[in-house]
C-alpha cells in the first residue's frame, strides 16, 4: 500500500520534500518494474529477433511522452532525454529476454 504524500505546495520543511521525493521514487521504480514486465511480454510474443528494435515505435513513444509533458507543464526536452534512456534500456532488456527464451542451438 502506498502511503499518502504531502502535496509539494504543502511542504513546510526539507524533510517533507525529501519524504515526498522518496515516496515518488518508490512508485516510479514500481512502475518501471511493471513497464519492464511488458518488455518481457513483448519478447515472448515477437516471433523474430529483428522485431525487437522498432525505431518508428520508439519515436512514437518518445513523442507521446513529450505530449504528456507539455500538457503537464514539464519541459518536453527533459522528458525526451529521459525517455530516450528508458526506451533504449527497455530495448536492451527485451533483447536479453528474447535471447533467453530462445537459446541458440548448441
Amino acid at each position: 500500500m502506498i502511503a499518502p504524500r504531502i502535496p509539494p505546495e504543502a511542504c513546510a520543511s526539507m524533510a517533507d520534500v525529501r519524504a515526498g521525493v522518496d515516496g515518488l521514487d518508490r512508485e516510479l521504480v514500481a512502475l518501471l518494474a511493471e513497464r519492464f514486465r511488458f518488455m518481457d511480454a513483448a519478447a515472448r510474443i515477437k516471433p523474430a529477433r529483428d522485431q525487437v528494435r522498432d525505431e518508428a515505435r520508439k519515436r512514437q513513444v518518445i513523442a507521446n511522452a513529450q505530449g504528456h509533458a507539455r500538457r503537464l507543464g514539464l519541459d518536453p526536452a527533459v522528458v525526451a532525454h529521459l525517455w530516450e534512456l528508458l526506451v533504449e534500456a527497455s530495448i536492451a532488456h527485451e533483447f536479453e529476454q528474447w535471447d533467453r527464451l530462445r537459446p541458440a542451438a548448441e
